[in-house]
C-alpha cells in the first residue's frame, strides 16, 4: 500500500520534524509514505471570508496537483467522522483488501480546505472536535497510520 500525506505547509520546528522523521522510519516496514508539502499562503489576521476562500483555493489548486485519479483521498475535517483507532485500522484493511493501492489523506492549512478539495474527496475524517495546529496534526495522523498497521499485523500497541 502506498500512504500519501499531502499538507500546506512547511515544519519549522525541530521537534515536530524529528518525530516526522520516526514515524516515517517505523512506517516503512508497512507501507510505502510520501510527504508532500505545498506552499501555504499568508492569511492576514481579521481576514474577510472572501479573502480566506480565495486562499483556500489557492492552496486547494496546490494540493489537487498531487492527487491522482488512482488515490482514495482522505482529507481531515472538523466535520469528518470520528473513528477508534480499531476503526481507523479497519478502514485502511478495507480499503487494501478492496484493492485500493493508493492512500491520500490531505491536511489543509490553518483556515482549512478549499472546496474543489473537499469536492475530491472520498472520506472526511476528523480526529477531534478541537482543532489542532496543521503541523501537529501530520504527527498525529502519522501516529494513528502507525498503530493502525501494528493493529492489522496484531501486534501490541498500546491503547
Amino acid at each position: 500500500m502506498k500512504i500519501t500525506i499531502i499538507t500546506v505547509g512547511k515544519i519549522k520546528e525541530k521537534y515536530l520534524r524529528d518525530a516526522i522523521a520516526e514515524y516515517s522510519k517505523r512506517l516503512s516496514r508497512y507501507c510505502k509514505l510520501e510527504i508532500i508539502e505545498v506552499a501555504d499562503e499568508k492569511t492576514p489576521d481579521q481576514a474577510s471570508e472572501t479573502l480566506e476562500e480565495q486562499i483556500r483555493s489557492k492552496e486547494g489548486e496546490r494540493i489537487l496537483k498531487y492527487i491522482r485519479d488512482d488515490m482514495y483521498v482522505i482529507t481531515l475535517e472538523i466535520g469528518g467522522k470520528m473513528l477508534s483507532s480499531e476503526e481507523f485500522a479497519k478502514k485502511i484493511e478495507t480499503l487494501g483488501v478492496q484493492g485500493q493501492s493508493s492512500i491520500a489523506f490531505v491536511i489543509g492549512g490553518s483556515i482549512g480546505l478549499g472546496k474543489e478539495v473537499l469536492k475530491r474527496s472520498d472520506y472526511a475524517l476528523s480526529f477531534s472536535k478541537m482543532t489542532f495546529p496543521h503541523q501537529l496534526m501530520r504527527v498525529i495522523l502519522l501516529e494513528q497510520v502507525y498503530r493502525g498497521y501494528r493493529i492489522i499485523n496484531g501486534e501490541p500497541y498500546h491503547k
